[in-house]
C-alpha cells in the first residue's frame, strides 16, 4: 500500500470513530428524557433493601426504588476519576442523610460498568461507600444508557406514573456536593 492510500485509510478510520462517538452521545439519555427502567441485580444486604424501600428477593427495577429523586452514578473501579470522585459522592450521601427533610426522599446508587461483584466490593471497601453499589459485569445497564464515560451522573425524578424523568445527566465530577444538591433540588422543584 502506497503512502497516499495509507493516508486515505487513516482519515477514513478517524472519521469512522468520530461518527461512532457522536452516535453514542446521541444514545445517552439527556435532561428531560425518560430514563429506562433498568433492572439491577438483587441485594442481599437488609440495610440496602431498607434504604431502597425494596421487599422480596431477586432482581428489581429502578422504578421499584422508594424515592422522589434517584442519583445514579455509572462508575468503574478502574476509572481514576471515579476513584477521585468517591469521597465527594460519600460527602453528598452524608449531607442528604443528615437532612431530615431529604433523608427519605433522595437515594443514591452506583452501577459498576463492566465490574463483577468482587470488583464492586473492592471499590466499596477501598472508598468506604455507604450507599448501594451494583455490578454490571455484562455492561447491560451501561449499554442501555448509551455507553457513557465514567463517572456519569444521572438524577432521576420519580413520579407517581412510574415515569423516571431525567433532570440531570452529565459525565465528570459533581464538584461541590452542597452546590450539586442545591441545584438538583431546584431542578426537581423540591426546593
Amino acid at each position: 500500500m502506497n503512502k497516499s492510500n495509507m493516508r486515505v485509510l487513516t482519515v477514513i478510520i478517524i472519521m469512522f470513530f468520530f461518527v461512532l462517538q457522536v452516535y453514542a452521545a446521541e444514545l445517552t439519555p439527556a435532561k428531560g428524557d425518560i430514563f429506562p427502567d433498568i433492572t439491577l441485580s438483587k441485594t442481599e444486604k437488609a440495610s440496602e433493601k431498607e434504604y431502597l424501600g425494596l421487599s422480596g428477593k431477586g432482581p428489581f427495577r429502578i422504578s421499584q426504588i422508594k424515592a422522589e429523586l434517584l442519583i445514579l452514578e455509572i462508575f468503574s473501579m478502574y476509572c481514576p476519576y471515579c476513584q477521585k470522585e468517591a469521597p465527594i459522592v460519600n460527602e453528598l450521601y452524608q449531607i442528604i442523610n443528615k437532612r431530615e427533610d431529604l433523608r427519605n426522599k433522595i437515594r443514591i446508587i452506583g452501577v459498576g460498568a463492566g465490574n463483577n461483584p468482587f470488583e464492586v466490593d473492592v471499590f466499596r471497601n477501598q472508598y468506604n461507600i455507604q450507599f448501594p453499589l451494583f455490578s454490571d459485569e455484562s455492561y447491560s445497564v451501561h449499554k442501555s444508557v448509551g455507553e457513557v464515560r465514567t463517572p456519569h451522573f444521572f438524577v432521576i425524578k420519580k413520579t407517581g406514573d412510574k415515569k423516571n424523568t431525567i433532570i440531570y445527566s452529565k459525565v465528570g465530577s459533581i464538584q461541590d456536593p452542597k452546590q450539586f444538591l442545591d441545584m438538583i433540588l431546584e431542578e426537581s422543584g423540591m426546593k
